[in-house]
């Protein structure tokens, strides 16, 4: 079974930096997508970002494009979520997931979509705010 525990998370000012981390154990990353998803108080969760597994190919939604990077260490068993120029729109509990990459139709890798995946982390609080 994969287990994914998320770090990282913290208060930080308006335009500050904050690098999550997405440790998995149990299985190998190598054939799974990793998904950044966020959820603020009050709202759906939305997603942020994902990683393809042997392709690394990164999808973003427009909210943070330029802004957040994606990117992973399979060796590590980690995928990391680096955050800059952070908005206080940005404060949401962050959650990573994931899901093998012959789980997932080609036609939908590139969305980043809560049903999709099917591991999930517990989240971790990330506050933007003076």
């Amino acid at each position: 079974q994969l287990q994914l525990v998320e770090s990282g998370g913290g208060l930080v000012q308006p335009g500050g930096s904050l690098r999550l981390s997405c440790a998995a154990s149990g299985r190998t990353l190598d054939y799974y997508y990793i998904g950044w998803f966020r959820q603020a108080l009050g709202r759906e969760r939305e997603g942020v970002t994902s990683i393809g597994g042997r392709d690394a190919n990164t999808y973003y939604a427009d909210s943070v494009k330029g802004r957040f990077t994606i990117s992973r260490d399979n060796a590590k068993s980690t995928v990391y979520l680096q955050m800059n120029s952070l908005k206080p729109e940005d404060t949401a509990i962050y959650y990573c997931a994931a899901v093998s990459e012959f789980e997932l139709r080609p036609d939908v890798r590139g969305q980043i979509r809560p049903d999709l995946y099917a591991y999930w982390g517990q989240g971790t609080q990330v506050s933007v705010s003076s």
